[in-house]
């Protein structure tokens, strides 16, 4: 037996060991509540800017608002603009879209999209906080997105 095959069998094994060691996730169990929201296009519109967003909301329950302060800088990075983007109501378990054309703006300047805050977090059972503390951010454009 060769040096490289004994270290090859020791990685395979502990590789295993390491595997055997993770709990695996129960059948059935539930996703971590989140709310998903995509950056998922900048683009010149009559207007100006229109951002279009994927929403997902898997909190566990339906939201009747949901509105969020933004902040959009320039290519130097400085603040430009603050907004409140209303996502209105969000049913639980369902994706949206939704698009909002931001009068004034030219998407090729816009370097990035700070979520400053909730301004609306609002559904049976959900506490004002989650939209916040659950959010979760994905861009599919060249603009940095997130909290």
């Amino acid at each position: 037996m060769t040096g490289s095959t004994t270290s090859l069998r020791l990685l395979t094994s502990t590789l295993a060991m390491s595997l055997a060691m993770v709990p695996a996730r129960a059948e059935g169990s539930a996703p971590v509540p989140a709310l998903t929201l995509e950056l998922n296009s900048a683009l010149p519109s009559d207007k100006g800017c229109r951002l279009t967003f994927l929403v997902n909301n898997n909190l566990g329950a339906d939201l009747s608002k949901a509105a969020f302060e933004i902040a959009l800088f320039n290519e130097a990075g400085v603040v430009d603009r603050l907004t409140v983007l209303d996502f209105k109501d969000l049913a639980a378990g369902k994706t949206k879209v939704a698009r909002f054309d931001l009068a004034g703006t030219d998407c090729t300047k816009v370097s990035r999209v700070l979520i400053n805050s909730a301004t609306e977090c609002a559904g049976s059972g959900v506490e004002p906080a989650a939209c916040m503390r659950k959010l979760k951010t994905d861009t599919k454009t060249g603009i940095a997105f997130g909290v």
